[in-house]
């Protein structure tokens, strides 16, 4: 039997780091696949209908009016509209669509190594490392030096110059003249290296002591993160934004919280003190940040986080998490309607992680979702050998408006062995996103189609389809 365990945390982190580093949850990130939706409210009359963009959803006719209850029917509004066609994308003048914005590989990011203490450049401050420097240089000269005056060998050189450093040598007394100024230097020497070696010793014990506790938030720190909460989900999108390389300053009144350890491991600035209190978020530099994540388990808190957080940036963008559906829409209107020119987002993270439990049921082909207000699309990986939908059909008659549509052909698929064995070898699987509409599905390809929850299980395991050459889906023009 196959047995999946997922996590809620986990699966809503990427969505929440996606939300502070680009505005929006819209993104699927799978095996390397890297698909982005964003939102276009209309600005003119062909502003949905940019040549070159896939328009994935309409959205519904309440979310571009502050006073509206986002998402949802419920003032009168149109629904959102998912996967529509050609013709229901021209005549949605006025209403915002979720357009596809890129479809690419995911960028290799280098993986740093995290310690948990002190590293020698650290340890040892520039001025500690020039006056050891100065040591072993002037060692090294009385080493040389007695070589040449009393002709020794020179390791016994250098273990008479140490024993004259630390003064623990026997007196040079009726020796040569030359012996006994060199016993003199080193002495005087050694009486420099006491000092230098007690501040170094407290200056690394002092460096080793700052990297074990909480970083503080650099001076000309900016367009960063800040995280407020390092609790379940705190801990999890964290990660994240590290694991992207987005600089994050953390926010937590529980020193003993469940992330900070993790903080001080990944060496991220934290400020414990209570997000509501005043100057928490000025420590967190807020004012300069890019955007601000309130992710604590406490909606008020959350709520005064960014209040506050708008009267120090007005245009900052700012994510909360919210567990009443209700009073997060009115949470959202009223601040969007307060601040028109700032994005302003509320997150569930039952329904963040909703998507992903969903299409872990419908198999492993499953890529991801991006949730479209209050609907849900899914993206998938679909071989068309034996798909009746798909196989032998265009581009265009395999579009069913509402239910599924081909959006890039895995060129890695098919008959990619064949040509690496006539060809040398194969370059990397890529993306063929802006495909034909003429194009022809051949059984041994491999594609990525947009699909809602119920077009998906009728795409793979629905009833035989009509033959290509019948009348071709609604909204399916034939290619010319």
């Amino acid at each position: 039997a196959t047995t999946l365990v997922l996590s809620d945390a986990d699966t809503a982190a990427p969505a929440l780091a996606a939300t502070a580093v680009a505005g929006t949850r819209k993104v699927v990130q799978a095996d390397g696949l890297l698909l982005r939706a964003a939102e276009r409210m209309p600005e003119g009359p062909s502003a949905l209908a940019e040549p070159g963009l896939a328009t994935l959803a309409l959205l519904s006719s309440t979310s571009t009016d502050p006073a509206g209850a986002d998402g949802s029917d419920r003032s009168g509004g149109l629904a959102p509209r998912l996967l529509p066609d050609d013709a229901e994308v021209r005549a949605a003048a006025g209403r915002g669509a979720v357009v596809l914005e890129a479809i690419g590989r995911e960028p290799a990011l280098p993986r740093r190594r995290e310690s948990r203490g002190a590293s020698p450049r650290e340890l040892l401050s520039p001025r500690l490392r020039w006056a050891l420097a100065g040591v072993v240089a002037a060692v090294t000269a009385l080493t040389a030096a007695a070589i040449l005056a009393t002709d020794a060998h020179p390791l016994h050189a250098a273990y008479l110059t140490l024993l004259d450093l630390f003064s623990i040598g026997d007196p040079a007394v009726g020796e040569e003249t030359a012996r006994q100024v060199l016993q003199l230097l080193a002495g005087l020497l050694g009486l420099a290296l006491l000092p230098l070696l007690i501040a170094g010793a407290l200056e690394a014990l002092g460096a080793y002591r700052s990297a074990a506790a909480l970083r503080r938030p650099p001076r000309g720190l900016d367009d960063h993160v800040v995280l407020l909460g390092l609790g379940r989900i705190g801990t999890r999108v964290l990660v994240r934004l590290r694991e992207l390389g987005v600089p994050v300053v953390c926010v937590e009144e529980d020193p003993e919280a469940r992330g900070i350890p993790y903080a001080r491991r990944l060496r991220v600035p934290v400020v414990l003190g209570d997000v509501t209190q005043e100057g928490v978020l000025e420590a967190a530099k807020a004012h300069r940040a890019h955007a601000l994540l309130a992710l604590t388990s406490s909606d008020t808190t959350n709520l005064e986080a960014v209040l506050a957080a708008r009267t120090l940036a007005p245009e900052l963008l700012v994510a909360l998490r919210l567990y009443d559906d209700d009073f997060a829409t009115t949470v959202y209107r009223t601040l969007r309607a307060a601040h028109p020119d700032a994005l302003t987002r509320s997150r569930s993270v039952s329904t963040l992680s909703a998507p992903a439990f969903a299409g872990a049921m419908m198999g492993r082909q499953i890529l991801g979702a991006i949730p479209v207000e209050r609907r849900v699309l899914l993206f998938a990986a679909v071989e068309v050998a034996g798909v009746a939908h798909l196989e032998g059909r265009t581009v265009a008659e395999a579009f069913r408006p509402g239910a599924w549509r081909v959006l890039a052909l895995d060129t890695g698929a098919g008959e990619e062995e064949g040509r690496a064995s006539d060809a040398g070898p194969a370059e990397p699987p890529a993306l063929l996103w802006d495909l034909h509409p003429g194009y022809v599905l051949r059984p041994g390809d491999r594609v990525v189609v947009a699909a809602t929850r119920s077009g998906l299980p009728e795409l793979l395991g629905g009833a035989r389809a009509p033959a290509p050459g019948a009348v071709p889906p609604q909204g399916a023009g034939r290619p010319g």
